[in-house]
């Protein structure tokens, strides 16, 4: 009889389903990396609008309460301005009781169908001290940020 040498060991047996687990973890694992990553990239985008949004609100709103209409209907989406002429627009503005002062309440942007969208909740105070909440629709439009609606 022959002696196996002693260098040789016995085979082992494969383990295909350990490899496969081991497989399906790291692509398990690379998905929740990707998702993790594209969660990040998602709230820095939203939460880098806000400032902007912010500016456009108050800009609109500040030249609301000092008579500037031609300078808050440019600040307007071109769906609003499509509904309201210049003309229109500040007439409307103008019609009392106006409005003398605003305060910022709440700012907000999230996305929708892929598109960022903030709401500015505004606080109104109109001539003859009528206080009223608002909100202001402000979309991305030609490389900035426009209100949008009717909601002055």
């Amino acid at each position: 009889m022959e002696a196996e040498p002693p260098w040789i060991r016995p085979s082992q047996p494969r383990r295909p389903v350990r490899a496969g687990l081991v497989i399906v973890g790291a692509a398990v694992l690379l998905c929740c990396v990707g998702v993790a990553g594209l969660a990040a990239w998602n709230v820095q985008a939203v939460t880098r609008a806000a400032g902007p949004v912010r500016l456009t609100a108050d800009g609109f709103l500040r030249q609301l309460t000092t008579g500037d209409t031609t300078g808050a209907y440019e600040r307007l989406c071109a769906d609003s301005r499509s509904r309201w002429s210049r003309l229109g627009f500040s007439s409307w503005v103008s019609t009392p009781p106006t409005v003398r002062d605003y305060e910022i309440v709440d700012v907000s942007v999230a996305t929708r169908g892929g598109r960022p969208r903030g709401t500015v909740t505004v606080r109104l105070t109109r001539e003859g001290g009528n206080v009223e909440e608002r909100e202001l629709s402000v979309i991305p439009e030609d490389g900035g940020w426009r209100v949008c609606g009717d909601p002055y």
